[in-house]
């Protein structure tokens, strides 16, 4: 399915099933596209993780219906999701600014939270500088960590600079690192059990011999990568081009679309602060 489309299937879905017990796994198979990459997708397109949205759009209809009838909280939040009326009066004051009962009594502060519309600018990544290569399997070593997709863009860079702390305090960490050139890749790869959450690996080439206690190999299948460049300072470069690939790239792309439930982040040897420094995105991907 064309990704555009993928999106606001997506957004219907969930409108259909707001006060539902819905998973993102639910969500990805009704649109047919694994949960890894949507999840990814959508956070970069919206701003807003699946769990985000999903709870914004329920905390907005809980207090239109609240302020516009005689429901009580208790009955609101089971309905809405929640456990206790005292965790639907935490999120609800943290979303809207004010209690339930302070919103009663001035309705316009009411926090608008609409549906989306899905609206892109295809450009076809015209302007994008990539190459498509096919390679045979390889494998990686590194260090790995499990990292929830709702605050992944906080504990990633936090494990990177745990990773560069240790780095400088073991010494024999810090030859185990050098050996195997670990920080060469950043790799977001599916859990395959727990679809809240992925593994993270910051990894090096791997070709054979002792294991270090503490380090992972993991086999990177054959396949088709995309491999976009990216040119500037860190986190900013591989950002900005990560968000150009889900906004304009893939949606009405004729040739591919993603495959396996794996990516990979290439760092080049360099200061990452520099602003001609060199990275790259590689996505796996089938012909359509």
């Amino acid at each position: 399915m064309d990704w555009t489309e993928a999106l606001k299937r997506a957004v219907n879905y969930i409108e259909e099933h707001l006060l539902e017990d819905i998973s993102i796994n639910d969500i990805a198979e009704n649109v047919y596209v694994s949960s890894f990459h949507f999840q990814r997708g959508f956070k970069l397109m919206t701003g807003y993780t699946i769990n985000e949205y999903i709870k914004n759009r329920r905390l907005y209809l809980a207090a239109l219906e609240y302020t516009g009838s005689d429901v009580k909280v208790i009955d609101l939040a089971y309905k809405y999701g929640y456990d206790t009326p005292e965790s639907f009066t935490k999120a609800f004051s943290r979303f809207h600014g004010v209690s339930p009962s302070q919103l009663k009594r001035d309705t316009k502060k009411i926090k608008p939270f609409l549906p989306l519309k899905i609206s892109i600018s295809i450009k076809g990544g015209n302007d994008m500088d990539y190459v498509v290569e096919k390679m045979n399997s390889f494998k990686v070593i590194g260090i790995e960590k499990s990292i929830s997709y709702e605050t992944s863009y906080q504990e990633i860079p936090m494990f990177w600079n745990e990773f560069k702390i240790n780095c400088c305090q073991d010494q024999v960490t810090k030859e185990m690192i050098e050996r195997f050139n670990i920080g060469e890749f950043g790799i977001c790869i599916n859990t395959q059990t727990d679809k809240d959450r992925f593994y993270y690996m910051i990894a090096g080439i791997y070709e054979g011999g002792y294991i270090p206690e503490g380090l992972k190999v993991l086999e990177i299948p054959n396949a088709v990568w995309v491999k976009f460049r990216c040119s500037g300072s860190l986190p900013g470069a591989l950002q900005s081009v990560n968000t150009k690939i889900y906004k304009e790239w893939l949606p009405g792309n004729p040739h591919y679309e993603l495959d396996l439930d794996i990516n990979l982040e290439y760092y080049s040897i360099g200061e990452t602060t520099a602003s001609n420094y060199k990275s790259e995105i590689w996505l796996p991907v089938k012909e359509r």
